[in-house]
């Protein structure tokens, strides 16, 4: 393991996604996944999110788009969570939605509705 990488990795991660949620995934994994929770943090967050060449906010805006396309719903609701702290504005937000309407089905457009208005509530962003 690169332990630069794993470093620069975890900040990214707890930045996007929160230190609570980051630190539970990393201490509460089964002996079976710690690994793969160490890799995710430092491939994933230390060498993707990691590279400075595109900003936080336009990664989150792509996972979102790329993720709903897999339909991924709870990694999705996880970096809708992360968009918001990275700060994709909401209406950036339903323009994102619309075009996943367009070109993943309205199904998935939905499922990302229901999910954003629930997250929204509860952070008090929405009546």
């Amino acid at each position: 393991m690169d332990e630069a990488l794993y470093a620069k990795g975890l900040d990214r991660r707890k930045a996007t996604l929160g230190a609570e949620y980051v630190d539970r995934a990393l201490t509460s994994a089964p002996d079976f996944s710690k690994e793969f929770q160490s890799f995710i943090t430092e491939y994933c967050w230390g060498a993707g999110w990691g590279d400075d060449t595109l900003p936080p906010k336009t990664r989150s805006m792509l996972n979102i788009v790329m993720i709903a396309a897999l339909n991924r719903m709870h990694e999705w609701e996880l970096h809708f969570r992360g968009a918001l702290t990275n700060g994709v504005s909401i209406e950036e937000l339903k323009a994102m939605i619309t075009h996943i309407t367009i070109y993943c089905g309205v199904p998935v457009g939905v499922e990302c509705h229901r999910i954003a208005n629930r997250v929204l509530a509860e952070q008090g962003l929405q009546a």
